[in-house]
């Protein structure tokens, strides 16, 4: 074969090897959802965007992935079997104060948001949010002035709703202890905690 076919060939081979590049040279990014359909979907999305995913279902796979493998990025569901999604917030950020984490949620809460960003988050998106939702989400180190300010009274079950979110996040997530301090029976509690708020 003449020298300008090989030339050809080892120029296609490091075209290919650089259009689909080795996982160590694409950004590490640990997906934490107890949804498993939810998880191969977006995983997937992820990776067509360039990351290299690893996938857990619950806090303590999450937080045994980082610590054998530090992750860039993170996307960590608030609401998985116990313990909640904000601790593996907080334990990511103490292993590495520079990755970068996006909590998602069905159950949005003004509480909830306040402390996911308090302990190191740098963006809250409620569910259903996409893979290009996510990956600006990572980008966003400043606040949005040109959010539109709400005007209207909240409902009282969303009222409702943000105050159980509060007093819960103060409890450390002790559904007894907060339903002591509501005044409320326990199972009472547990069955609003498991509706989803009222949308604003």
């Amino acid at each position: 074969m003449h020298a300008a076919g090989h030339a050809f060939i080892q120029s296609a081979r490091e075209e290919i090897f650089m259009n689909t590049g080795n996982s160590a040279d694409k950004p590490s990014l640990l997906l934490v959802d107890d949804d498993e359909i939810f998880c191969q979907v977006l995983s997937a999305a992820l990776a067509r965007r360039g990351f290299s995913v690893r996938v857990a279902h619950n806090v303590t796979e999450g937080f045994t992935a980082a610590e054998s493998d530090l992750p860039e990025y993170a996307v960590v569901d608030l609401k998985m079997p116990r313990p909640s999604g904000l601790e593996l917030v907080k334990k990511l950020k103490d292993l590495d104060t520079h990755t970068r984490i996006v909590v998602l949620t069905g159950y949005a809460s003004i509480a909830t948001a306040v402390e996911a960003i308090k302990l190191g988050a740098v963006h809250y998106l409620a569910k259903p949010a996409d893979a290009d939702e996510i990956v600006a989400a990572f980008q966003r180190d400043d606040g949005n002035a040109g959010v539109p300010v709400q005007t209207k009274p909240l409902p009282l079950s969303r009222l409702e709703w943000e105050h159980i979110q509060k007093v819960l996040t103060e409890c450390g997530g002790n559904i007894s202890e907060t339903a002591r301090r509501l005044g409320m029976h326990r199972r009472t509690l547990q069955r609003k905690l498991v509706k989803h708020p009222v949308r604003t």
